[in-house]
């Protein structure tokens, strides 16, 4: 099928009839029918049976409908890349991409030092988990992201701003009081408490999973499986298990209801800056980059 036959195709299946497919991409009935009659004739199958002024959809058409919408959406991400292509070279505008972790106390550190230098930028802050973040840039639909994940992809750069790592957050009274007071729980100390999980496909999940597996510990009771740490940290202030989250997401915690440990062995939380390889880097994007790494210096 050739491009033009691929359009018309998915605007009749979009409205179900040749006028109202002409009027959806802009050119005339008798073009729509021609078209269409002659993808079906390189084809070799009809794409749709017509009854009554409607096209009802062939079993091949159905077979093919998903493909097409997939080619669709590429397009749509090609258009976009164009277009974030012409505005590139904007001035005045920084758009920033951060996991949520970052964006309760860190980012914020960041912004108000950044705009102290720079007042005049039009800034937009989007709250994305890592993969989507990586997306995003390599779409070049922001200037920088801030994620606790590696760069995976040869087309972003990465800069390590600060080593954390991971703490255990448990609620009062659920581990022993000598454990409390040593200040340093150890996984297989944890393994017969309830402990909320952490998605396995986050960054951070994973490198838990690893050291679990590394030291011989499952941990049994998962009641809860989380994607945000943030959401960890509230299942542990509201008593319902044992958290463990990275040191930034740690400081938002309640000390009066949670007690705050470190956590053996030591699973380090490395956070990032991700930019695109194919971007040099704007004034601002080093701004906010050394605005960021600051900020994490004088919190962990």
């Amino acid at each position: 099928m050739r491009l033009r036959h691929i359009e018309v195709f998915n605007a009749i299946m979009l409205t179900g009839s040749v006028s109202a497919a002409a009027r959806l991409i802009n050119i005339t009935q008798p073009a729509v029918s021609r078209t269409l009659q002659h993808a079906e004739l390189q084809l070799g199958f009809p794409l749709f049976q017509r009854a009554k002024g409607r096209l009802t959809p062939t079993t091949e058409a159905l077979t093919l409908y998903p493909h097409i919408e997939r080619l669709f959406a590429q397009l749509d991400e090609v258009q976009r890349l164009a277009s974030n292509l012409r505005t590139a070279g904007d001035t005045g505008e920084l758009r920033i991409l951060s996991v949520l972790a970052l964006s309760y106390d860190i980012l914020p550190r960041a912004l108000k030092a950044f705009r102290e230098k720079h007042p005049g930028y039009k800034i937009t802050v989007e709250s994305l988990h890592s993969p989507q973040i990586m997306s995003a840039l390599l779409l070049q639909e922001a200037d920088v992201g801030f994620a606790f994940s590696p760069a995976v992809h040869p087309s972003l750069t990465q800069e390590t701003l600060a080593d954390s790592r991971m703490v255990c957050i448990a609620p009062r009274g659920m581990l022993p009081r000598a454990l409390v007071r040593s200040g340093s729980v150890a996984l297989h100390d944890l393994v017969s408490r309830p402990v909320i999980g952490l998605d396995s496909r986050d960054p951070v999940g994973t490198s838990l999973s690893q050291a679990c597996r590394q030291a011989g510990v499952g941990f049994q009771q998962a009641v809860v499986t989380v994607q945000t740490y943030h959401a960890a940290l509230a299942m542990a202030h509201h008593g319902i298990g044992v958290a463990l989250v990275d040191g930034c997401t740690a400081r938002s915690a309640d000390r009066e209801k949670v007690d705050v440990l470190t956590l053996e062995p030591q699973i380090p939380v490395p956070i990032r800056a991700l930019r695109s390889a194919a971007r040099p880097d704007s004034v601002a994007v080093r701004g906010i980059t050394r605005c960021m790494q600051q900020a994490i210096e004088g919190t962990l």
